[in-house]
């Protein structure tokens, strides 16, 4: 019986350890066919996924996390869960970044098994809510000499605890993870700089070829939200002079709400930026547009000292991860180029301004130092030739043709006076001009408009709203009174008074009707110390005319 008993032994070890090898040889596999898996995929997320599923089926987990470390290495910025239902998630909450168990493998990135925790005194810290563990381990994740984050697996299946061949495998795993995870940070780091290059170029030669500065500057908070992919991007212009950031552009979900806004210089988190011209990489952002949150932000100045403009802006969801230090370098890379051709479009607009002026200057002196003399001096001639005129029908209509004159030296003088303003600026000219394009719509046609004098430069700001005002009620009644087929409007601004008059060929003013508008433009006429008459036109319709002095030079 004794060699029998020896043989049964002997035949129960070698089924043991054949079973062994045979499991070993199943992990195996497993494992390669788990490496091949994520190295499979260059998209982070998906490979993160993929590292965290593998894991958890190799060691026949319930549970699995990677936690990926941030830049700076003393928090997870990131979790991939598998295993893990979302109310279980509402529930345990926020992870405890750095603190007890999760913050030990952060300190010690080393494989650990439970018996490891309950032996080290920092082993603590369940988040609130968690389900109790009877069983976990967790291996660092290495790309080169830099931890990225950590595997954590908890409840092995039938209640068993974590051997040393679980560890095994999850290091030789994780050391395949570093190498998946790199291959997928560098394949997305360069696909940013792609877009970083054709974004630069896109936006320098959008800026160089003249095309509108709003249409640019939305052009950047656009590429500026794709180099980072982030969900939403802005650039903030500073107004220094109203101590506001003004959001001339935004890109991304809810970019309506947000463009033109303005933000108190002191209250924004991008007032520090904009001072000292270094980035800054923020992990929560201040509430936008009222009830708008976001998350992870950066933020990268739009030039530094005496150039600085404002900044671009871009932020995440409140759960994304952070921005990391390779992404701020792109942004930043990317606000310097734009800088420039900034400045450089200014430059030019300026330059082409300048030119502009300059040729208005040079017609302006043309036609008051050629045109309008010679028209002078041909108004002088007739007007001696009047008294050498027997016939009474031909001195009159030499007459005629001498106030035709003057009024054309007028109109030319006009002219010169509008050349001398600047392009971009809106004169009183040009809002008066507003007024009457905007009252033809409810004419039904175009009045006739005759400007004469020093109208932006002869009249002050007080003179000019009542002036407007004045010319807004004058069409206004026109409009809804006069059934008029004509109207015109005439400024004249002489040395000492202003003269508004305005004419129209309908029904004239009824008796009995309201007053109230004519009231108004009467007392705004006395109220600066001028005169208001009302009066029919001899070849019918009505004809109004508001006088007020102009303050002396002196």
């Amino acid at each position: 019986m004794l060699p029998q008993l020896k043989l049964d032994d002997l035949l129960t070890e070698l089924q043991a350890r054949l079973e062994t090898v045979r499991s070993t040889r199943d992990r195996v596999h497993a494992l390669l066919e788990a490496v091949v898996s994520i190295g499979g995929d260059l998209d982070l997320e998906t490979v993160l996924h993929r590292i965290t599923e593998a894991a958890t089926t190799l060691v026949d987990a319930r549970y699995g996390a990677l936690g990926v470390i941030g830049d700076e290495g003393e928090h997870l910025i990131q979790f991939v869960t598998v295993g893990v239902t979302q109310e279980e998630i509402d529930r345990i909450g926020h992870w405890p970044h750095g603190h007890g168990i999760l913050g030990l493998l952060i300190k010690e990135p080393r494989p650990l098994r439970l018996h490891d925790l309950a032996e080290h005194p920092e082993s603590y810290g369940f988040p609130a809510g968690h389900p109790p563990m009877r069983g976990f381990v967790g291996v660092p994740i290495r790309v080169r000499d830099e931890v990225f984050g950590n595997l954590y697996l908890t409840e092995k299946a039938g209640g068993g605890d974590f051997d040393e061949q679980d560890e095994i495998v999850l290091t030789a795993l994780a050391t395949a993870a570093g190498v998946a995870i790199e291959n997928a940070r560098l394949y997305a780091a360069g696909r940013r700089r792609e877009r970083w290059l054709a974004a630069s170029g896109e936006v320098t030669t959008a800026l160089l070829s003249g095309r509108a500065p709003a249409d640019v500057i939305a052009l950047v908070a656009e590429r500026a939200r794709q180099i980072c992919d982030a969900r939403l991007s802005m650039v903030a212009l500073a107004d220094e002079a109203a101590g506001t950031f003004v959001i001339e552009a935004a890109a991304g979900p809810d970019a309506d709400r947000l463009q033109g806004l303005r933000v108190p210089l002191e209250q924004s988190v991008a007032l520090r930026v904009y001072r000292s011209g270094e980035p800054s990489s923020l992990l929560e952002g201040q509430a936008l547009a009222g009830d708008l949150e976001v998350g992870p932000v950066l933020i990268v100045p739009l030039g530094t000292g005496t150039a600085a403009r404002g900044v671009i802006w871009v932020g995440n969801a409140p759960d994304a991860p952070p921005f990391r230090q390779d992404t701020v370098r792109l942004l930043e890379a990317f606000a310097g180029p734009v800088t420039v051709a900034l400045e450089l479009a200014e430059r030019r607009s300026d330059a082409e301004r300048l030119t502009l002026l300059e040729d208005r200057d040079r017609i302006a002196k043309d036609l008051h130092d050629t045109v309008i003399q010679r028209l002078f001096a041909t108004a002088m001639t007739l007007m001696s030739a009047t008294k050498l005129i027997e016939r009474p029908d031909v001195s009159l209509r030499v007459r005629r043709a001498i106030d035709d004159l003057d009024d054309t030296i007028r109109q030319i003088r006009s002219t010169i006076f509008a050349l001398q303003t600047p392009p971009d600026a809106e004169g009183l000219r040009s809002r008066l001009h507003t007024i009457v394009d905007a009252a033809a719509e409810s004419l039904g046609f175009a009045p006739s408009v005759r400007l004469a004098g020093l109208l932006d430069t002869a009249v002050d700001e007080e003179i000019g709203e009542h002036l407007l005002a004045v010319a807004h009620e004058a069409l206004s009644n026109i409009a809804r009174h006069a059934h008029a087929g004509e109207a015109s409007v005439n400024v004249d601004v002489g040395d000492s008074d202003l003269t508004l008059r305005v004419e129209d060929d309908g029904v004239g003013i009824p008796e009995g009707g309201r007053r109230s508008g004519l009231r108004n433009m009467a007392d705004r006429a006395h109220r600066l110390g001028g005169t208001f008459t009302v009066q029919p036109r001899p070849e019918g319709g009505t004809r109004l005319v508001w006088t007020v002095p102009l303050p002396s030079e002196s």
